[in-house]
């Protein structure tokens, strides 16, 4: 299971306080479960090797220019493909979404593709172009043979859930998401969760995405890669170097899941204002009459 689906799996729980998002999207995707999120989480990673969907590859990721583990850093000119990338994504897919005119399948896809960059972008080697995010650099995981974007893409992830969970990930993601929860509202990340918030702006899409993608980006330097790419080349990363990722690849699923939580959340309210004031003039004109 990838750190971008837990992300969404630990958004469910933490999206009830959020109610317009909740019952928006639930709407919108024709989906009145708590797994609402949940099922279309993968989407578009399915989508982008598809003949249709491969337009979409660039939108996963921001390849910094960076050099880890002296300097790790963003810069959105200089990183982001004239194509895409994924902060660009957030921020089309966003406004499609709050697009009155937008046909409703085009809506739905919108909706996917917000759901997954911003777990994605959350993930620190979607945000650095080093061995093409990671791709490149060969290494083992629990005696197995990865990539070290896999490693940091899904098997760290499934080792914190318990394990590898691809038959049946939604109950493995709800019980992770439950402990999350819990952590988020009354455990470690309490106190720490409104500052998630921080750089959280509606109106500017790409700074809000530009705030996560550097965020996640740091962590290249300090963890993913800290005595950079050579260093870690053919290594057996399920010991020692599990310990120290492992809090911060939770530490980001809980970030994904709140942040996207609060983004769908105003999304929704930012379209039910404005459908409110659109009956409201409605009304109003009808007084006048």
């Amino acid at each position: 299971m990838k750190l971008s689906s837990l992300a969404v799996g630990a958004a469910v729980l933490p999206g009830t306080a959020w109610a317009w998002g909740a019952a928006y999207f639930q709407a919108l995707l024709r989906n009145d479960t708590q797994d609402y999120l949940a099922g279309v989480a993968t989407w578009a990673d399915s989508l982008r090797y598809t003949k249709w969907g491969r337009f979409t590859g660039p939108f996963h990721y921001i390849d910094a220019k960076d050099s880890p583990p002296s300097y790790c850093g963003i810069d959105y000119e200089r990183d982001c493909k004239q194509e895409g990338c994924v902060v660009s994504a957030i921020q089309n897919y966003t406004g499609q979404l709050l697009d009155p005119q937008l046909p409703y399948w085009d809506r739905v896809k919108a909706a996917k593709f917000v759901i997954h960059f911003v777990g994605d972008i959350h993930q620190p080697l979607h945000t650095e172009d080093v061995a093409k995010g990671g791709n490149g650099i060969h290494v083992t995981f629990d005696h197995v043979n990865f990539n070290l974007h896999h490693v940091w893409d899904t098997s760290i992830a499934e080792k914190l859930v318990g394990g590898r969970v691809r038959r049946q990930p939604y109950p493995a993601a709800r019980q992770f998401a439950d402990r999350l929860t819990e952590e988020i509202r009354l455990g470690k990340f309490n106190v720490s969760r409104e500052g998630w918030l921080g750089d959280v702006e509606l109106a500017d899409p790409v700074a809000t995405a530009l705030a996560w993608a550097r965020e996640g980006n740091a962590y290249v330097c300090s963890t993913v890669l800290p005595e950079g790419a050579e260093a870690i080349s053919g290594q057996e990363l399920g010991g020692e170097y599990y310990d120290k990722a492992a809090p911060v690849v939770e530490v980001q699923i809980a970030k994904a899941g709140y942040r996207l939580a609060a983004w769908l959340d105003l999304i929704a309210s930012s379209i039910n204002a404005r459908e409110t004031l659109k009956e409201s003039l409605k009304e109003s004109s009808m007084g006048d009459l």
